[in-house]
């Protein structure tokens, strides 16, 4: 579906895109559709009767069509005086106009009845007497038309980034959609994003762009998340409560589509910052403790569902409720596992919006999000009913730690809580983008094979600078079977290609996939100068140095109306990044050459010094930008982290500076040193992949820290054992003196919940050894393997020297290798 949208974007010529149902064409051909024609933009109309959803979404639509044609598009609210082409907007059922067509027979509705979402866009041929052609967008409900209009927005190329990244929008005279018709479906349910961790970035520039975290700033975010083709929100919570800081934004909310609901530690469509302020008549307040407390929390919780549903008969909010409860303050609520109390707080508050709703408890949807202590009640036998929605999540660090197990079937379903940004150990990561695409195709596709298909979230902090990942993660979410392996390899061209054009996108994708991967081996937050060997600095520094030139020379390469968007989405993640590397990198050689008295230490001092400064001024250049819109974006501290929480300011490393006159002995060179004896072969440089038992070796290009890694695919399928031979060898010579082997992992967890994840590994024709590894979150192990984006596993003897072949057995599911590595 991407695909195919980016190319009739941008080479409306091809012949697949002319000849593709219901496609962007640039000239005219039979039977198609002049969405533009000699400058002049088709008309948009939406019966008035309709959902207010379609009527958002029907006038952002007409905009699109001006900013595409240049010229403003038409809202109809009578067809008898439609004039030329139109866009018809509807949902099956409820539109007079399309469901007069439907009756006639020119509109065909298999497939869309009685399905989430869905909806179908086709080209009519005289719909109405002074009608020629139409494009119809039905939708099978509310959601499922809007979907389809930011469906053709996005291929005339209004980017969903339009707004929040600057990406301009290319005019165009001519614009036709072939005719035929094309039926499309989400195959995840709930689709959405939270924004979190956003102060001081997100905070301080909403309050100065709009006045506060309001009805205004959140269309624009609504918006957003509708064109990604989301339709779920949690909303910005740290000091925040989207209902009772703008009761606008939550009537917003619903006119608009979105479901909202509320972060995996806020209870029942009540925002936490609620329980600390206004103190309602006595209601809210004191101890967050169930035990100690449950009248005031069973009445604080009422107010939100009464907030939601107000009472029987009256409308209701449509939301998806949090149930459950953790402690004040996102902290574990006990010491310990409180199976049976948490129990009794989910039956009193199903009681509770039974009671507010006047209907079962069963017809409204909840989720339980099993994140951190909470997964430890679910694994020791806590139950829920069957209708909850179980939110399974990962260790904050993008390994998923628990799935469905094999053929469990539940009525509410089951989903992901994934994250882009976090706050906590080892490290808090919210400056910059650091996500791989091809780490979280890796885990969101097993978490689909296992079944976890209800329910997608991802926390992306301030939202900006998140854009990629989370256009990734949305376009997976709509259809993770047609993300397969090829296509997520070719995402960041196709996205470049509809961010810039595709006379860059060859050149500008290799600029996002490096960049990611550089990013990927250790968070910025957790660099310093004692992070790497010093080869390792200096071809690390290298490679960023190398990155950073390209993105310029594509820069150079773009109109001026890019610059903007290109800064954002392209060259500041590489100029920010290389700039600490170098800053770091310097520091390390300061320290080395101070520790010998050796004065050229002082160069590095003032190289690091200026490299401070230069942070410096690439966030101002970022803060900046089209006179100061994106101003506080990325004020996020990153420098001179000391734990896991952020400094109060970024703060120079410290240096040491040596008298001129000192005379250093033996002082070390500031090159690097050399790289450990041994040898690394990357995992993808297999000799042999054996496959069998229904799975094929298949490598992720780029996953990891070089190359790119391998595992067994299909994904979520049960073990094997070695009696399968599903295997990959690899033959090498080992030297005179033999070595020792290791195996380097891309981190993963054993989501089965069982005692960990083995892999066999056997030498020549001997034995197969069984090796496990059981990474845990916050235990030893777990927090180094996630620091370095690597888990090392030691093979258990020394290689003889001679000609090897080293085999390496698929055993559990969700084993990825990196590389082999032998240490003379």
């Amino acid at each position: 579906m991407l695909a195919l949208a980016f190319l009739a974007v941008f080479r409306p010529e091809a012949a697949a895109a002319c000849a593709t149902q219901v496609s962007v064409c640039g000239h005219q051909v039979p039977g198609s559709l002049a969405l533009v024609a000699a400058g002049e933009p088709a008309q948009v109309h939406v019966d008035p009767g309709a959902d207010k959803a379609l009527h958002h979404a029907a006038s952002n639509f007409a905009q699109d069509l001006g900013r595409v044609s240049g010229k403003s598009s038409a809202l109809l609210s009578d067809l008898a005086s439609a004039k030329g082409p139109v866009v018809l907007i509807g949902v099956l059922g409820q539109s007079p106009s399309i469901d007069a067509l439907v009756r006639s027979g020119k509109i065909e509705t298999a497939g869309l009845e009685g399905r989430w979402e869905a909806f179908r866009q086709v080209i009519v041929d005289r719909p109405f007497p002074t009608v020629e052609r139409a494009l119809v967008i039905l939708g099978s409900d509310r959601r499922g038309a809007v979907f389809g209009t930011y469906d053709i927005s996005e291929k005339i190329g209004v980017s969903p980034w339009y707004w929040w990244a600057d990406v301009p929008v290319r005019e165009r005279s001519e614009l036709y959609l072939t005719q035929g018709s094309r039926l499309d479906w989400p195959r995840v349910r709930y689709r959405g994003l939270f924004i979190n961790d956003e102060e001081p970035a997100f905070g301080n520039w909403a309050r100065e762009k709009f006045g506060g975290i309001n009805a205004r700033l959140y269309e624009k975010v609504f918006e957003l998340n509708l064109r990604l083709k989301g339709n779920y929100l949690w909303p910005a919570m740290w000091g925040k409560a989207i209902a009772d800081d703008d009761p606008a934004s939550m009537v917003l909310a619903d006119e608009m589509g979105v479901i909202l609901g509320s972060s995996h530690h806020e209870p029942m469509m009540r925002a936490q910052v609620e329980w600390h302020r206004n103190k309602e008549q006595g209601i809210t307040g004191g101890a967050w403790d169930y035990v100690k407390n449950a009248a005031k929390l069973r009445a604080f919780w009422r107010g939100g569902i009464e907030r939601m549903a107000s009472k029987p008969g009256r409308h209701v909010y449509e939301s998806l409720v949090t149930v459950g409860m953790r402690g004040d303050g996102d902290e574990p609520m006990t010491q310990g596992t409180a199976i049976e109390l948490l129990e009794r707080i989910v039956a009193d508050q199903r009681r509770i919006i039974a009671d507010v709703t006047g209907r079962p408890a069963s017809q409204t949807p909840q989720v339980w999000a099993l994140y951190k202590e909470v997964q430890d009640y679910h694994d020791k036998g806590m139950q829920v009913p069957d209708d909850v929605l179980l939110l399974f999540a990962d260790d904050n660090w993008g390994q998923i730690r628990r799935l469905p197990k094999a053929g469990r079937d539940r009525e509410g379903g089951y989903g992901v809580y994934y994250h882009f940004d976090y706050v906590g150990g080892p490290r808090n990561y919210k400056w910059l983008n650091t996500n791989q695409i091809e780490k979280v195709w890796q885990q969101m596709n097993l978490a689909f094979e296992r079944g976890a298909d209800d329910l997608w979230i991802v926390n992306v902090g301030d939202i900006k600078p998140m854009e990629f990942p989370l256009s990734f993660f949305m376009d997976m979410a709509w259809n993770p079977q047609a993300m397969t392996l090829e296509a997520m390899s070719g995402y960041a061209r196709r996205w470049s290609a509809a961010t810039f054009g595709p006379e860059q996108a060859a050149d500008i994708a290799p600029l996002l996939t490096s960049y990611a991967k550089y990013a990927a081996r250790r968070k910025p937050e957790l660099i310093d100068e004692t992070s790497f060997t010093p080869a390792q600095f200096e071809r690390f520094v290298g490679q960023w140095e190398a990155l950073e030139r390209s993105a310029g020379e594509v820069r150079q390469r773009l109109s001026p109306a890019q610059h903007a968007a290109y800064y954002q989405l392209v060259q500041h993640p590489i100029l920010a990044l290389s700039n600490l590397y170098a800053l770091y990198y310097n520091v390390a050689l300061n320290h080395r050459l101070a520790a010998a008295g050796d004065p050229r230490a002082n160069a590095f001092a003032d190289a690091a010094e200026a490299a401070f400064e230069r942070d410096r001024q690439i966030t101002a250049a970022y803060h900046s930008l089209l006179g100061g819109k994106w101003n506080h974006m990325m004020s996020q501290t990153h420098i001179s982290y000391t734990g896991w929480q952020q400094p109060d300011e970024d703060a120079m490393p410290p240096v040491r500076r040596v008298a001129t006159s000192a005379i250093g002995a033996d002082a070390p060179s500031p090159d690097a040193d050399a790289q450990p004896a041994g040898i690394s072969i990357e995992a993808p440089n297999f000799s042999r992949a054996v496959n069998g038992a229904g799975l094929q070796w298949r490598t992720v290009p780029n996953l990891g820290r070089t190359l790119g890694a391998v595992t067994a695919f299909p994904q979520g399928r049960p073990a094997t054992t070695v009696g399968d031979s599903v295997r990959l060898e690899y033959d090498l010579l080992v030297p005179a003196g033999g070595a020792s082997l290791s195996l380097h992992m891309v981190p993963t967890l054993d989501v089965t919940g069982g005692d960990g994840i083995d892999i066999g590994l056997s030498v020549d024709d001997g034995p197969v050894q069984m090796l496990r590894f059981n990474l845990i979150p916050d235990r030893p192990g777990w927090e180094e393997a996630v620091s370095n984006n690597a888990y090392v596993i030691e093979a258990p003897h020394r290689l003889s020297a001679g000609p090897r072949t080293i085999r390496i057995w698929r055993l559990d599911d969700n084993v990825v290798i990196q590389k082999l590595v032998l240490g003379f």
